[in-house]
């Protein structure tokens, strides 16, 4: 719960969880000052729901562990203890620190004695805010809570010697600035611009969280939208740099001209903001949707080394997200689509679909909505068969291939891939009898060496015709 606060209009005053009062209380009446600290408190007084509360404090992690029973040593190096509450929450306590060395990327810290040297060495103003849990002060040495009213971003002290000690600041700040609707105050702005080459020493890890947080953002498109502005986008992600100004199809509007502003970029960040921050998946896919084919995109996201299962997912239906499916596609071409994707993947390609043409209304597009229902209804009649759209569902196997005297090898799966392909075209070749004999006619005209040779498949008795010889 948060109540209003005097001073900046529109601005509330934090309210702590009891567990954050208690570990304040606990370490205050043993002599440590402590005050809760970072984006909880930004937030907080913005009127925001507030999860993760930190704490900052004079004590020692040592002296944090001795006062608390249930404490985990989540960065002891660094001075943060976690503390675990009755209601099993962990809480963040760090010891007051300061900056000796920056590289860029890593700061070397050591303890300080003072809340204002902890408080210096942060990105921006408006998280260079403390609030005291059991006094109910803010302590605000760089005016944040001002720049929270004026929804301006700020650097703490000068813009270019913040931006150098850390470059994830860059990024940073773009999403602040985006989430929040804030304006990124001029010099700032002209010194993150100046460091955003720099980036590209940031690890793939430190940017891919930088931009899964943008995509659980309400509001995607501002953020990204400065990505592009300040040239970080064409830094860490130039495929998607090469859709800025990268004409889609002229989209017409409702007054009859044609609407000239609509790029991949634009139309792109139009999807991701109708699509749901709690669906990942959808919201990546949508970003690289005018990428390419599957192999871009999942290049993309193993460089930012993303979770396999994520660059699989999103590999799957980003290249089938950007083009509505045609109403007078054959059968066959509905098939080969679902098998591209993975029939499990007709859902989220449909969300995808609808939120494209969502977009495309949005600039006067006047869609056939109606073919293009007619077509989902054909795509879910095909995905509930019993047609086969992968290997895996095919009426035969590599157990049959070593039955009719083939070695495993590489081409298992060529031919597999070939019985797949013939099956797309013809669902009634999906026999197994039929299968094993298009198997052997294709293996028949490969051009390989006698016996196993490269492929490891030989035609069956070619190895008893060689024990004769």
């Amino acid at each position: 719960m948060m109540h209003r606060s005097e001073g900046e209009r529109g601005l509330f005053e934090p309210e702590p969880p009891r567990a954050v009062r208690w570990i304040a209380r606990t370490l205050e009446e043993a002599g440590y000052e402590t005050w809760t600290v970072g984006g909880a408190i930004r937030d907080a007084l913005l009127g925001a729901p507030s999860e993760d509360w930190d704490l900052a404090t004079r004590a020692k992690p040592a002296e944090v562990q001795r006062l608390f029973k249930r404490t985990i040593p989540v960065g002891i190096d660094h001075g943060t203890v976690g503390v675990l509450s009755k209601d099993g929450v962990l809480y963040e306590v760090t010891t007051f620190r300061r900056d000796i060395e920056t590289t860029g990327r890593h700061a070397v810290v050591e303890f300080a004695d003072s809340l204002d040297e902890d408080l210096a060495r942060r990105d921006f103003t408006i998280n260079a805010v403390a609030w005291h849990p059991l006094n109910k002060v803010l302590h605000d040495p760089f005016e944040g809570r001002a720049d929270l009213g004026r929804r301006v971003l700020r650097t703490v002290g000068e813009p270019r010697a913040r931006f150098a000690e850390d470059y994830l600041r860059v990024l940073r700040g773009l999403r602040f600035a985006g989430t929040f609707r804030f304006t990124i105050e001029a010099s700032t702005w002209h010194a993150l611009v100046a460091a955003v080459t720099h980036t590209r020493i940031l690890s793939p890890e430190r940017v891919r969280e930088e931009m899964e947080r943008i995509l659980q953002s309400p509001e995607p498109s501002r953020a990204l939208g400065l990505y592009a502005a300040s040239g970080a986008l064409a830094q860490l992600y130039p495929e998607l740099d090469g859709l800025v100004g990268r004409r889609r199809d002229l989209v017409r509007t409702r007054s009859g001209g044609l609407d000239a502003r609509d790029d991949w970029y634009a139309h792109s960040l139009r999807v991701i903001d109708l699509l749901s921050p709690e669906r990942p998946t959808l919201r990546w896919a949508a970003l690289l949707q005018g990428v390419g084919h599957e192999g871009s995109v999942a290049a993309i996201l193993e460089r930012l080394r993303s979770s396999n299962a994520r660059i699989r997912d999103v590999a799957a239906v980003s290249p089938s997200a950007a083009t509505l499916p045609d109403p007078d596609a054959s059968e066959e071409s509905l098939r080969r689509l679902l098998s591209a994707a993975g029939r499990v993947s007709l859902r989220t390609m449909t969300r995808l679909w609808i939120a494209n043409l969502r977009a495309d209304e949005a600039c006067g597009s006047r869609p056939d909505q109606g073919r293009f229902v007619t077509t989902c209804r054909r795509l879910r009649r095909i995905a509930r068969s019993d047609v086969p759209l992968a290997v895996s569902e095919l009426a035969i196997s590599g157990r049959d291939l070593i039955g009719l005297g083939y070695e495993p090898g590489p081409r298992f799966g060529e031919v597999l891939e070939h019985l797949l392909d013939r099956t797309l075209a013809d669902p009634t070749l999906n026999r197994n009898e039929a299968l094993r004999e298009e198997a052997v006619r294709w293996m028949s005209q490969q051009d390989r060496p006698t016996g196993a040779g490269r492929s490891g498949l030989p035609q069956p008795g070619a190895s008893e015709a060689s024990e004769t010889l």
